[in-house]
C-alpha cells in the first residue's frame, strides 16, 4: 500500500528483455535503503526488488504488467517516480494507493499557468464513473486531485514542487501515463453495480 507521495526518482540504466518479462535496472538515492523482496512503486506500479548491485537495483515487469501500464515504453535514460510502501505509523499525506494500475491514459495537453501547470488527460470510458470532481486519482504514482472532470478526460493542477520532483516535468502531449482510480470509489462503484444487477 502506498500514499502517492513520491520520495525520489529513479534513472533507468539498463533494460533487458527476458522472455516476455522486462528486467529494469535503476539508479536511485533510495538504493541504499532497499532490500530484496521489498515492494516499491515505479510510476505507480508495485514491483518487487529482486536484485541489488553496487550502483543499481533490479525489478522485473511481467507481460501482464507491460500490457496494462506504461512501463513497456521505458527507455534507457527514462526517469521513473519512486515510492516505498507505507508504514502504519506514517502520516497519510496523499491517499490510499495500491500500486495496481487500472489502465493507461494519455497526456492531451500541458499548459503553464505562471508558476503552476495544468495537465489534461484522456482515458478509456470503462472507468469514467470513477473519476469524481475534486476526488483523488493516482497518475504515474503521484496522488493528485481531479479538476474539470468530463467524459473520458480530466485535468490536474501541478505545483512547482511536484513538477520539479517527479517525472511530470518530462511529460508531453501524447505520452502514456499510468492511472489508478481511487480505491474507495472503485469499491463503491462495484457494490452499486452489483445492487443494480440484483434489482434487474
Amino acid at each position: 500500500m502506498f500514499t502517492g507521495i513520491i520520495e525520489e526518482m529513479g534513472f533507468v540504466k539498463q533494460l533487458k528483455q527476458v522472455g516476455t518479462n522486462l528486467e529494469i535496472y535503476l539508479e536511485s538515492p533510495l538504493k541504499p535503503h532497499l532490500k530484496i523482496d521489498q515492494s516499491l512503486a515505479h510510476n505507480g506500479v508495485c514491483l518487487t526488488v529482486d536484485e541489488i548491485h553496487e550502483v543499481v537495483y533490479r525489478v522485473t515487469a511481467v507481460e501482464e504488467t507491460l500490457k496494462k501500464t506504461n512501463l513497456g515504453n521505458l527507455q534507457e535514460g527514462s526517469w521513473v517516480n519512486l515510492e516505498r510502501s507505507m508504514t502504519l505509523e506514517q502520516r497519510l499525506d496523499g491517499h490510499l494507493v495500491q500500486g495496481h494500475v487500472d489502465q493507461t491514459g494519455t497526456c492531451l495537453s500541458v499548459e503553464e499557468k505562471d508558476g503552476s501547470w495544468v495537465f489534461d488527460f484522456g482515458y478509456q470510458s470503462l472507468h469514467d464513473q470513477q473519476v469524481v470532481e475534486k476526488g483523488s486519482i493516482c497518475i504515474n504514482g503521484v496522488s493528485l486531485t481531479v479538476v474539470n472532470a468530463r467524459d473520458n478526460a480530466f485535468s490536474v493542477a501541478i505545483i512547482p514542487y511536484t513538477y520539479q520532483h517527479t517525472n511530470f516535468k518530462n511529460l508531453n502531449a501524447g505520452d502514456p501515463v499510468n492511472l489508478e482510480f481511487d480505491i474507495i470509489g472503485k469499491y463503491v462503484f462495484t457494490y452499486l453495480s452489483k445492487i443494480n444487477q440484483l434489482r434487474n
